[in-house]
């Protein structure tokens, strides 16, 4: 049950976030129809609103947008080198025997 609730708590943060609307416990409980107070107690739904919230304000500051930044440019180092080790393997593949 659990599980599913901590689903249900990560999608309505992510659905919020995405039209851009604050990130709190009320709009949560309204989202999911779980009671606020279970959101308040429960530890593991608390720190995912927490999370969400956290994010959602770093994402506002300079700080915030460096640490996404760098973050990106990190996954994007690596999916080219992916790429260019997918390119090799077509290359290996290609040639004729």
């Amino acid at each position: 049950m659990t599980t599913q609730r901590i689903r249900q708590v990560e999608d309505a943060c992510t659905q919020l976030a995405a039209r851009g609307e604050p990130i709190t416990f009320v709009a949560i409980a309204r989202h999911t129809g779980i009671p606020r107070v279970t959101l308040y107690r429960n530890p593991a739904l608390r720190a995912v609103v927490d999370e969400h919230r956290d994010r959602a304000h770093d994402a506002t500051t300079l700080t915030g947008l460096a640490a996404q930044l760098a973050m990106q440019q990190l996954t994007l180092h690596v999916l080219a080198d992916r790429v260019r080790q997918h390119e090799e393997v077509i290359r290996k593949l290609s040639q004729p025997r």
